[in-house]
């Protein structure tokens, strides 16, 4: 089921009043949001890391680094956004040290001159995001999705699974949008060549 604008509104206002509250010193406030995205951050940290201890850790790591951070929070994006961005930094600072690249990816920087609003997906292909929503081939679609380098498996997590913006995105990921666009445009290129004969087989 679909949310709609105004329940996402809602969230945002709740999540508003929580930060104010956590701002002021109410730590129950602070909990609160805790409950609310610890799942959603742990899930983008296992995506990443592949372990369930680590993931745990760095979702922790990243609640306790935004509680010491709330003070000097906004609000210019939106909680979810904001926790997103430091699990997501916390997460890559952690694979960096363990030198955990993918091979042979296409560099992002070299080709983030994709035009806005530039098809990223030949006409009349399957789209990654669609083949989701086939229970038949989620495993297969993980898998595909796990060998993708940490930067392009992020991004078509942030965008296909979470339903972030471009824009939400590119703030999650310190990046400009025209890297967004790239790293989205090569990590559903690779799906689609990794999932080839599983399409053909639908």
């Amino acid at each position: 089921m679909s949310i709609s604008p105004s329940s996402l509104n809602d969230v945002d206002a709740a999540d508003s009043d929580l930060v104010r509250r956590a701002q002021a010193g109410d730590a129950r406030a602070f909990d609160s949001l805790v409950t609310r995205y610890r799942g959603k951050v742990y899930g983008m940290c296992y995506h990443l890391v592949q372990n369930e201890q680590d993931a745990w850790d760095l979702a922790q790591e990243a609640f306790i680094k935004a509680w010491r951070a709330l003070p000097s929070f906004k609000g210019d994006a939106s909680f979810y956004t904001w926790i997103y961005r430091i699990a997501h930094n916390s997460t890559y600072d952690w694979l960096r040290k363990r030198k955990i690249e993918g091979a042979g990816e296409f560099d992002d920087e070299r080709q983030a001159g994709v035009a806005a609003g530039a098809e990223t997906v030949p006409k009349g292909e399957h789209r990654p995001d669609e083949a989701l929503k086939n229970r038949e081939l989620g495993t297969r679609i993980q898998q595909a999705i796990d060998q993708l380098s940490p930067d392009h498996r992020t991004a078509i997590l942030l965008r296909e699974v979470e339903g972030f913006s471009y824009e939400e995105i590119a703030q999650i990921m310190e990046s400009s949008m025209g890297t967004v666009m790239s790293r989205l445009f090569y990590a559903r290129k690779k799906l689609q060549e990794l999932l080839k004969d599983a399409y053909e087989n639908a």
